[in-house]
């Protein structure tokens, strides 16, 4: 927070302070919520960005922006923008697994496909909106989308912080049950795991995780599955108790380092989200190619 560091202190440590708590924030956010995500559809390369939240996201940004305009954007109150997209990320995977999971009695991989089928059509919805915008709307609603570590919103933390805190205390009471999700449905039902409350107990956590997330800095596709697997391969254990928090300090660590080279070093010749997606996309395709699944 220190590193070269110019003018008042007051205002140095409070403005990177800012910045290092929201990367807190969103790190540990993301990484639980992939973590969690991947043990109970028992895939490794999965992330829950695949049920359609970065599609909602963007569907909301554009909705927005089409009916007011870049002023009307570029003026709504950033807390206003905080709970109108957190709510409606939660709203629409709610209704999705009450709809599919909970009444109709679906099966989680039909509760996967959904989402990546409803992530397609509202993608497609959003680009035939963005098509009719004048560019000046355009260029404003591209800023608002495109995933930033460089700023927050002092006014937006502490409301962030209190859901992401609650998230984590119920993801920490869930450790054990996951321990036992991560061996399948079979043989979590056979330990005597209500494997359907379970389940939709968690993915109402991992929700609640990835809206934060997504509302502070933007939608984030493969970072939470970088931090998640180099958490396995570090901690070398399936237990919750140690893959959780490994996973979390790993992603507030790679934030905060990463920020820091691309400020000092690099005069932020780019943007972090672009390096770790990049990254997280040749993660992907290798896990893919190798076949690491389960």
């Amino acid at each position: 927070m220190t590193l070269g560091a110019r003018g008042p202190w007051e205002f140095v440590l409070q403005f990177r302070g800012q910045k290092v708590v929201g990367m807190l924030l969103v790190g540990t956010a993301i990484a639980t919520s992939t973590v969690m995500f991947q043990t109970v559809t028992t895939n490794r390369i999965l992330t829950p960005s695949i049920m359609g939240f970065d599609a909602i996201y963007l569907l909301l940004q554009t909705v927005l922006a089409w009916t007011l305009g870049a002023a009307g954007l570029t003026q709504l109150d950033g807390r206003l923008m905080f709970a109108v997209e957190t709510l409606g990320l939660m709203a629409f995977a709610g209704a999705l697994y009450y709809w599919l999971f909970v009444v109709g009695h679906r099966s989680l991989h039909l509760l996967v496909l959904a989402g990546i089928v409803l992530g397609v059509m509202l993608r497609s919805f959003t680009n035939l909106l963005q098509r009719v915008m004048d560019p000046l709307t355009f260029a404003v609603l591209q800023d608002a989308t495109f995933a930033s570590f460089n700023t927050f919103d002092a006014r937006l933390l502490p409301a962030a912080a209190v859901l992401v805190g609650l998230a984590l205390l119920a993801a920490w009471r869930l450790r054990y049950r996951l321990d036992i999700l991560a061996l399948g449905r079979d043989m979590a039902v056979g330990l005597g795991v209500d494997y359907r409350r379970t389940v939709t107990y968690a993915l109402l956590v991992i929700t609640a995780l990835v809206a934060v997330s997504t509302a502070l800095v933007g939608p984030v596709a493969f970072f939470g599955l970088v931090v998640a697997n180099l958490a396995y391969a570090l901690v070398r254990s399936y237990r919750h108790q140690h893959v959780l928090p490994a996973a979390a300090l790993l992603a507030a660590l790679v934030l905060v380092l990463g920020q820091t080279v691309l400020e000092r070093l690099l005069g932020l010749g780019t943007s972090l989200s672009v390096i770790v997606e990049f990254v997280g996309g040749l993660l992907f395709i290798y896990l893919v190619l190798r076949g690491v699944v389960r």
